[in-house]
């Protein structure tokens, strides 16, 4: 068979209930000729391979990036656990290909490929594809052509899998509308579930209405959202004028999943151990899901709402249990603001005490300065690996960081690297945007100033001139279901202007030039992150232009084309009275529909409305876990509720495990 661009692929010809043909013999004489072979052979400790024959129900999990960058991914991993604890269901996972190997491929006639059993995707019922950032749709076009699989949903036969997408860029799909057929809003625990049992029910009952017939039953539970089921009409100026059901039994909005009590979903227990090098190498636990800080550009903490935390108790069973199946010696305590757990100081002391004199060393990812105290610090950096600490303000001046609801003044962070820097730590990471609504030139040249005052605080503080202060700055992207959604976008010329002023205002000053380091990312990529993030149905044939053209690992500034993309978006969109500009720097009225309005994240329209213009006068809003409910309409449109201890338990037993290996599974 070939593909749309006459190339032959490898695809199974027997049935999908018949085991397909393991393509690891006709792979492996192409690896030498590639760079990072291994990334391609499987076989990690705790990796799962499952009969085809004995179960109904098969899953292929895919994160678009490299290995490197997917294997690591938090979501992939637990419905990889989730999925395989079931005796009916098989999960195996495929990642991006590199082009090297995916030109070797082609000659082939090898198609897209799972890691851990090397059978062809092709084969599989369902491929489920985890965006956590819209630059990775390139690589799902290039997987789904390289595994044989019709790019367009509707051109797709009952020998393709479904595919199903999630994930946080997933909250607005319509860019990606032609490509796929099961949208998943929200967490993917249940969710995964749900779909394998309909599948499964389907199955049984011999396949009634073909692969139309279970979108239907999907999109029939208002829990699943399948783009094709829906029309868009457009006004003569552009604007959305409707998104439409265009069948019966299809509702008009499409809800997303919470999952509560995470202590009853305690994964991963027994966590993938890489075979080749990638971005983080620990074992991760995710201590809470949500946030309800209220920071206005943060598309993660209004999505993933409400807060739900995760036990002292389970969170110490799940690092013993990770720790000794795997060998790993950093833990990660993840979520979206670590610090804020309601136990966060008891679970890194016990925690610290535990494995005080092993290998095992703690992490948060960036912490909030008035969540941070010394004492934490302290607890994480036992074991002697006391390396910068990440502080996250955001905006450079005060009335930036009014705007966006990041209420973190300049003195608190002072107070805070005094104290720090006068404990014996060295360095500090700042992080912060540019390009925020009503911004200005004078909000980015705060940065500058706000980095000396660091160091100078540093340097009376610890006696010494060898402190050191990292400024990262990234492009904001204003994001889907965000108060910002209705803003326009900084240009890139914007953007690197003020970059450029403020690296002139970090070097030109002798006194600190070389204590300040300037990482940032220039202004293109998140002009075409923005096109994608906000982007309608017809953004899709600019995506799949880019593709065609050669696009692809957009995530990787060595292989990102702003060129590209812009010479597609202006081709694809011809004709159709919008354009980039459209897309990225046009500033959104209250009234117009926007793509994503018919899919529900529990956030009251109104209120974000409210809270846009709450943002322009830089009026500040509480963190609803500490004060009463300001009515963002999560709770009761989901049914849902705040679940934050603490509980005042301790974590058993209290002894110091010599080792992760003969760390009490009971603790």
């Amino acid at each position: 068979m070939a593909d749309c661009f006459g190339r032959s692929v490898g695809l199974p010809t027997m049935s999908k209930s018949t085991s397909p043909e393991v393509l690891f013999h006709r792979l492996e004489p192409l690896l030498a000729q590639v760079s990072k072979p291994i990334q391609y052979v499987g076989g990690e400790q705790n990796s799962v391979v499952k009969r085809w024959e004995d179960v109904t129900v098969r899953w292929c999990l895919m994160y678009p990036d490299a290995y490197e960058v997917g294997q690591p991914n938090q979501g992939v991993a637990i419905l990889y656990e989730i999925l395989n604890e079931r005796d009916w269901i098989l999960a195996e996972r495929t990642y991006a290909v590199w082009p090297d190997l995916q030109k070797l491929m082609r000659a082939e006639g090898i198609g897209q490929f799972t890691l851990d059993a090397h059978r062809p995707v092709k084969a599989f019922d369902l491929l489920g594809v985890s965006f956590s950032t819209e630059l990775g749709y390139t690589n799902m076009l290039a997987a789904l052509d390289l595994a044989g699989i019709a790019i367009h949903s509707a051109a797709r036969t009952a020998d393709d899998p479904v595919v199903v997408i999630g994930g946080h860029a997933a909250f607005n799909p319509e860019p990606v509308a032609d490509f796929v057929d099961v949208v998943v809003l929200g967490d993917g625990e249940e969710a995964t579930l749900l779909i394998s049992d309909i599948v499964r029910e389907w199955k049984d009952q011999e396949q009634p209405g073909g692969r139309e017939g279970v979108l239907e039953r999907l999109a029939s539970t208002g829990a699943f959202y399948v783009p094709r089921f829906h029309d868009v009409s457009y006004h003569a100026d552009g604007r959305i004028e409707a998104v439409t059901p265009n069948r019966p039994g299809v509702p008009a909005r499409v809800r997303k999943h919470t999952l509560m009590n995470l202590d009853a979903w305690p994964y991963p227990q027994r966590p993938l151990v890489p075979m080749a090098e990638t971005v983080h190498e620990r074992y991760s636990v995710e201590i809470f899901r949500g946030c309800t800080r209220g920071c206005r550009f943060c598309q993660a903490g209004m999505i993933t709402r409400p807060v739900r935390e995760r036990s002292i108790e389970t969170i110490g069973t799940m690092v013993a249990q990770g720790l000794a199946s795997s060998g790993l010696e950093e833990v990660g305590l993840l979520s979206l603001s670590s610090a804020d757990h309601s136990e966060i100081g008891p679970i890194t002391k016990q925690l610290a005490d535990r494995y005080e004199g092993s290998n095992v060393s703690l992490s948060l990812p960036s912490t909030r300065v008035d969540a941070f105290n010394i004492e934490l610090a302290n607890e994480l950096s036992r074991n002697g690996r006391r390396s910068g600490l990440t502080f996250a303000p955001e905006g450079g001046s005060e009335r930036m960081r009014k705007v966006i609801n990041k209420m973190v003044s300049e003195d608190d962070l002072i107070q805070t690297v005094a104290t720090a820097f006068g404990n014996g730590w060295r360095q500090v990471k700042l992080y912060f945007m540019c390009g925020l609504p009503t911004e200005t030139d004078d909000d980015v040249l705060a940065i500058a100033d706000m980095a000396k005052r660091v160091i100078d605080t540093g340097r009376k503080a610890a006696g010494t001139k060898d402190i050191r202060c990292t400024v990262s700055i990234g492009g904001f992207v204003p994001k889907p279901h965000t108060p910002f959604q209705w803003a326009g976008q900084a240009s890139a010329e914007v953007i690197d202007a003020r970059l450029a002023k403020l690296r002139e205002a970090i070097r030109s000053d002798r006194r600190y030039a070389r204590s300040i380091g300037m990482r940032y990312h220039d202004g293109e990529p998140g002009v075409i992150e923005g096109l994608l993030s906000r982007g309608d149905r017809r953004v899709g044939a600019v995506i799949e232009a880019v593709w065609r053209d050669g696009g692809g690992f957009d995530g990787w500034s060595e292989h990102f084309s702003f060129e590209r993309w812009e010479r597609c978006a202006e081709q694809a969109l011809e004709g159709s009275g919008v354009d980039l500009d459209w897309y990225t720097t046009r500033e959104r009225d209250r009234d117009e529909v926007l793509p994503w309005d018919h899919l529900d994240a529990g956030l009251d329209r109104e209120w974000l409305w409210d809270d846009w213009q709450d943002a322009l006068e830089g009026m500040e809003v509480d963190d609803c876990r500490w004060t009463p409910c300001y009515d963002c309409g999560v709770c009761p449109q989901m049914d849902t509720a705040i679940e934050i201890g603490p509980t005042g338990r301790q974590l058993l037993p209290l002894s110091v495990a010599s080792s992760p290996l003969v760390a009490d599974s009971r603790s």
